[in-house]
C-alpha cells in the first residue's frame, strides 16, 4: 500500500499499533526518543524508525510532512499539544493519549485545517463510547454503564496489579475526581468510591469503582440522563490505594526532605514503577462490560457488550496493547480509506453513530481476535 503512517510513540501500545500496520501491507514509521524501543520494531517488523524528539514542533513538522496519517501514541502530558501541532500541520490523526484537556476545544482548528482527528479512540475510553454512539443513534438511551480494567493473570502481593501505562497517569485514575451523570445532572464524586462486587465467568470476583471515564461523553451524551464509567481490579486492591492516597504519597505538592524538596507523586511512581511493570511475556488480560438501556421501537431494550481478551503468544503483544491499539489502527484504516472522512475533532461515540463505521471497528478487531459478545434482552440485567 502507498498509504503512509507515522506513529508518534513507541511504547507497548504504540509499538502494537505500528506492527499491525506493518502486517497489512502499510508503509510505516515509528518516531521515538527512546532507541532501544525503536530497535525492536526495526528488528523485528522491518519497520522504519525515527529517533528523535516529537514534542519538538520542528522536528514533528518535517516528521509528518510526507505522511497520510499521524497516530498519537505518546503520554498523556503531550496529547495535547502534539494533537495541535498535526492540526497546525495538516494532517489526519488518529489519538490514544487520553489527555487531560478539552480536546474539543480544538474541533474548530481542525475544520478550519480541514482535517479529520479522531481522538480517546482506545478501548475505554474509546470502544465503550462507539457502542453507545451506536445505540443512541438507534434507541432512546436512558442508562449507560461501563465497567472495565487491565489485570496480570497472576496475584502478586502485595499489590496485585500490574499497568501498560506510566505510573503517573494511572496513578492519576486513583485520585482525580469521577464525574457521573445521574437523572441529567453531572455529579462528582471521589475516585475509589461505590464499592460494588461483580461476578465474571473467565475471573471469578473483581472489585468496581467510580473512575473519571466519561470524559466527552459528558459534553456529547448529555441527554443520556444516567451514565457511569467504573474501573476493575482484584478485590482489596481500593484498600491499600486509599491508605497511600490518603497519606499524601500521590501528593504534586513539594514536601522538605533532608534540605531536598520532591513531589511525593514522583516518589511514589518511581518506587511502583518496577513492582508494576509487566516483564517480558508475562500474561494479563482485559475485561470491559457496556450495558446500554433504554427504549427501542415503543419497547424497553438492554444491550450487553463484554469484551474478554488476553495476551496474544503468537505475537508477544499484550492484552492491553491489542484492545487499545487495534481499535486505534481501525479508526485510521477508515480514514485512510474514505469511510471517516468528517472534518474536525471527533469523539468515538461520534464514529460509532454510523452503523457502517461501528460495524467496520467491531469486523477490524474481529480479524485480529478482539471479539465483543452482544446480548440483547428486554430485561437485562445491569453490570
Amino acid at each position: 500500500m502507498s498509504d503512509k503512517i507515522i506513529v508518534l510513540g513507541a511504547g507497548l501500545v504504540g509499538s502494537a499499533i505500528a506492527a499491525d500496520y506493518k502486517r497489512s501491507g502499510y508503509h510505516v514509521t515509528a518516531m521515538d526518543i527512546d532507541g532501544k524501543a525503536l530497535g525492536e520494531l526495526e528488528q523485528h517488523y522491518g519497520i522504519e524508525v525515527l529517533q528523535s524528539d516529537f514534542t519538538v514542533r520542528g522536528n514533528l513538522e518535517k516528521a509528518v510532512s510526507d505522511k497520510d496519517l499521524v497516530i498519537g501514541a505518546a503520554p498523556g502530558a503531550f496529547g495535547y499539544k502534539l494533537m495541535k501541532e498535526v492540526i497546525l500541520c495538516g494532517k489526519n490523526m488518529v489519538d490514544i493519549s487520553f489527555c487531560p484537556e478539552d480536546y474539543l476545544e480544538l474541533d474548530s482548528l481542525a475544520k478550519e485545517k480541514g482535517v479529520t482527528v479522531v481522538a480517546d479512540m482506545g478501548v475505554a475510553p474509546g470502544m465503550c463510547n462507539a457502542i453507545l454512539g451506536y445505540h443512541d443513534a438507534h434507541m432512546e438511551v436512558k442508562r449507560y454503564k461501563c465497567i472495565v480494567g487491565g489485570l496480570p493473570d497472576k496475584r502478586i502481593w502485595p499489590l496485585e496489579y500490574k499497568s501498560a501505562w506510566s505510573p503517573i497517569d494511572c496513578i492519576e485514575e486513583y485520585t482525580r475526581p469521577a464525574r457521573l451523570m445521574q437523572n441529567g445532572r453531572v455529579v462528582t464524586k471521589p475516585a475509589l468510591s461505590d464499592i460494588e462486587m461483580v461476578e465474571f465467568e473467565e475471573t471469578g470476583t473483581l472489585e468496581e469503582w467510580n473512575s473519571d471515564g466519561l470524559r466527552s461523553l459528558l459534553t456529547t451524551m448529555r441527554h443520556v440522563p444516567d451514565m457511569v464509567e467504573k474501573t476493575l481490579r482484584y478485590p482489596g486492591t481500593t484498600s491499600y490505594i486509599r491508605v497511600l492516597r490518603d497519606l499524601g504519597f500521590f501528593s504534586y505538592d513539594e514536601v522538605e526532605v533532608k534540605g531536598k524538596k520532591i513531589r511525593p507523586i514522583d516518589l511514589t511512581a518511581n518506587l511502583l514503577f518496577p513492582q508494576w511493570k509487566f516483564e517480558k511475556g508475562e500474561s494479563e488480560f482485559t475485561i470491559m462490560r457496556v450495558v446500554v438501556t433504554g427504549e427501542e421501537a415503543g419497547e424497553a431494550s438492554a444491550y450487553q457488550y463484554d469484551l474478554f481478551d488476553k495476551y496474544d503468544v503468537p505475537t508477544g503483544t499484550s492484552s492491553m496493547a491489542r484492545t487499545t491499539g487495534y481499535t486505534c489502527a481501525g479508526a485510521g484504516e477508515m480514514i485512510l480509506k474514505g469511510k471517516l472522512n468528517s472534518k474536525g475533532v471527533l469523539a468515538p461515540e461520534m464514529v460509532g453513530s454510523d452503523a457502517g463505521r461501528f460495524n467496520y471497528l467491531l469486523h477490524y478487531l474481529e480479524e485480529r481476535g478482539v471479539n465483543y459478545r452482544r446480548a440483547r434482552s428486554q430485561a437485562l440485567s445491569e453490570a
